[in-house]
């Protein structure tokens, strides 16, 4: 090569005008925190998971028809037995594999379709027909099941050691009523803005409970009010962390002088304690009304429970946010980018939300907080110790909250 085909070999680097830096070339792959999002068998938050009691369906969900639930990355069958026993089991027969989805229920347990082994609610086997004197060894091919319990209206299941296994807590908003209150669970995931079962991480949601200021932006100024006028005021804010998860306090300044204080809480495991942001019946100056639990049903779809305090029959289902004046299932696509709701703003961060790119400020602080405690009950149970908010003794005082509508002169 002479020296003029060197000169001309020679590529001199242009220097990127101000106007083309910051593009998306080159960025290097989001990650996420697998240690708080990924809720499967084996995995850091799968396993303080476990150390509670999560809801898994309503009552009435569990029949003598076998139903499929999925819960924390697992696959299982729920039914109730004909003497009113409900079973939580692993769907694959302890036999040959075949799934109990399509079993026969009877007064002591499920039957699997294929060879008939017979187990109760607790994975016993009660009978192999097709073996001599119904299995002389049936006592040792037991299914694998976990423990159930019924409160509020909700199946709820321990999915953990079971030498660790907790109380089933209560609550007490959910047992001190006020005259003429009865209590109603809905599975609609009332709270998440959008279908039943929402298509993304958990943490996406369980974050949203400390971020009072999307409120104001999401709810009340792009979209349109949602709620009442009062939520559309900036608020002042602060954070609290207590034992049982973060609280946030929002102060706002009304027209006529007052203060509307506001406490919402982000409680242990996947508690939504939040109040009305309608200042209904009991919107201003009364307690919390109502409980939900987010439900991990995998690393990329959860649902909500609600249980809360009515008095009439419907109340918690007519709670879910009406955008244009219809319901998300309802809404065309043109409508949900129009009006964007919190299932719109989660989903859209990915199935799981891409944290590396984050850029946190000051009003993501009550988030910074929540994962902090998260991973503070992650190394407790790594540790071997039990995590925050699980209680051992049957006669433990109903678990309070603070959060409510406060109105202050």
């Amino acid at each position: 090569m002479n020296a003029k085909d060197k000169s001309m070999s020679t590529v001199t680097p242009k220097v990127i005008p101000i106007i083309d830096q910051g593009t998306a070339y080159g960025r290097p792959a989001p990650t996420y925190f697998k240690e708080l999002a990924e809720v499967g068998p084996g995995t850091p938050m799968g396993e303080l998971l476990r150390r509670y009691w999560h809801p898994i369906g309503m009552a009435s969900d569990a029949t003598d028809k076998p139903r499929k639930v999925r819960v924390l990355g697992e696959d299982l069958i729920l039914f109730r037995d004909k003497s009113g026993r409900t079973g939580l089991v692993y769907p694959h027969c302890a036999h040959r594999g075949t799934s109990l989805y399509y079993g026969k229920v009877d007064e002591q347990g499920i039957r699997c379709c294929y060879h008939g082994w017979h187990f109760d609610v607790q994975g016993n086997c009660l009978n192999q027909p097709c073996e001599p004197n119904g299995g002389r060894a049936r006592e040792a091919k037991r299914q694998p099941w976990y423990p159930v319990q019924e409160q509020y209206g909700l199946i709820w299941a321990y999915m953990g050691p079971p030498e660790r296994k907790p109380v089933l807590p209560r609550y007490e908003c959910l047992e001190n009523l006020d005259e003429g209150e009865f209590l109603e669970a809905d599975d609609s995931s009332i709270g998440g803005g959008g279908p039943q079962i929402i298509p993304c991480n958990w943490l996406q949601h369980y974050e949203n409970l400390v971020d009072p200021f999307h409120v104001v932006i999401l709810h009340s100024g792009f979209s349109g009010t949602q709620f009442v006028p009062e939520m559309a005021v900036m608020p002042d804010v602060h954070w609290e962390t207590t034992e049982l998860g973060v609280r946030t306090i929002s102060l706002r300044t009304l027209p006529d002088g007052k203060t509307l204080r506001r406490i919402s809480e982000a409680g242990l495991p996947t508690l939504r304690v939040i109040p009305s942001p309608r200042l209904g019946r009991h919107g201003a100056g009364g307690r919390v009304e109502s409980l939900g639990w987010v439900l991990p049903i995998d690393d990329h779809n959860f649902r909500i429970y609600v249980v809360g305090r009515v008095r009439e029959v419907g109340e918690l289902s007519r709670m879910r946010t009406r955008m244009n004046g219809k319901l998300w299932e309802e809404m065309t696509e043109e409508e949900h980018q129009l009006y964007p709701n919190d299932i719109e703003a989660m989903v859209s961060q990915g199935v799981i939300a891409k944290h590396s790119e984050e850029h946190l400020a000051t009003s993501d602080r009550g988030i910074v907080m929540l994962r902090r405690l998260l991973r503070q009950q992650l190394d407790a149970v790594a540790q071997g110790q039990n995590p925050a908010g699980v209680s051992f003794d049957a006669d433990a005082s109903p678990v309070y909250f603070s959060a409510g509508n406060y109105i202050e002169s």
